[in-house]
């Protein structure tokens, strides 16, 4: 089994309330409101894909690269914890 199908629930749901926040921003557009209201639901939804790509990532470093948690190799070990650290710092 994949990691991506175990977590199916979950990533799903992040999904479907990305779906949710596209549609808010479609509805602010259609109504012409202003576009301060407008940026800040784009940015809403800019922090949920960077959120949900964080963890893509995470999972397929953990599953096909190095898991940080098991791997024996300390460097290595290191190596990836500061990946995905840096991957969560940056796509914050």
């Amino acid at each position: 089994m994949g990691h991506t199908i175990k977590d199916k629930a979950k990533l799903l749901a992040r999904v479907r309330r990305l779906k949710g926040q596209a549609e808010a921003v479609e509805r602010a557009l259609e109504e012409e409101r202003g576009c301060a209201d407008v940026l800040m639901l784009v940015a809403s939804m800019r922090g949920a894909i960077n959120g949900l790509t964080v963890e893509l990532m995470e999972d397929h470093i953990r599953h096909h690269i190095v898991n940080p948690d098991s791997d024996q190799d300390p460097a290595r070990a290191s190596g990836a914890k500061e990946l995905i650290e840096v991957l969560r710092t940056y796509l914050k």
